[in-house]
């Protein structure tokens, strides 16, 4: 999935699907997930898939495909961007739904950024998620977390932030609704105002063209 991949901007023909994002954002992506179809919908569904496997299975033989998945998207979006602008920015990434004491806490956002390129570029966890939520993934309709939930949650680490960023990328797997990109992109320009920030993300979500073949989920 890696030989000649580009990015593609979010602009005013998908913007709609992502309501929490606005015209100023500038926001990228690799590849479209299918939201509502499993892993053998579509490549890019079995790569969501395996990215997303829960830490507390690291012991069954299934697991290996997420240490793949996350070299796949590391290099993607590696070849991707644009070296110079890779060279210079810092790599912010999503935090995920657990928090770093939880058991099912995942860096898979963290690995994804350092392997971006050799050296690894400026990678730092500048967002700080306080307690754990429920992942996006498995909520239901109306128990997903908010844009308000995530900002009482999220926090500059003060420890890592200078020097202070030239440019900063928000870094996550999945564009659904932008929320944490929202949240995310709030925090870290009120710590850093004058610093130009975007979301690079792995893929968005779009919705299948028949949404009542699999009972109308």
């Amino acid at each position: 999935m890696v030989d000649g991949v580009r990015l593609s901007q979010i602009d005013e023909t998908s913007r709609g699907d992502h309501y929490h994002l606005t015209a100023e954002d500038r926001c990228y992506y690799l590849y479209e997930y299918t939201s509502h179809r499993d892993y053998s919908f579509s490549a890019t569904n079995q790569l969501i898939s395996n990215l997303k496997k829960k830490p507390s299975q690291g012991d069954q033989p299934h697991y290996w495909y997420k240490g793949q998945a996350i070299g796949t998207c590391g290099r993607a979006l590696g070849v991707a961007l644009n070296p110079a602008w890779l060279g210079n920015a810092t790599l912010v990434p999503v935090p995920g739904s657990k928090a770093t004491d939880h058991p099912e806490y995942d860096d898979r956002m963290e690995r994804i950024c350092r392997l971006m390129r050799q050296p690894a570029p400026d990678v730092r966890a500048l967002v700080r998620q306080a307690a754990s939520t429920t992942a996006s993934h498995e909520a239901g309709q109306g128990d997903r977390v908010t844009v308000e939930d995530l900002l009482d949650l999220y926090s500059i680490d003060e420890t890592i932030a200078a020097p202070a960023p030239q440019a900063i990328g928000i870094v996550d797997d999945v564009l659904t609704a932008g929320t944490h990109y929202r949240a995310m992109h709030t925090v870290l320009a009120a710590r850093f105002p004058n610093v130009p920030i975007i979301g690079l993300f792995v893929a968005r979500r779009v919705f299948p063209d028949d949404p009542l073949a699999f009972g109308g989920l």
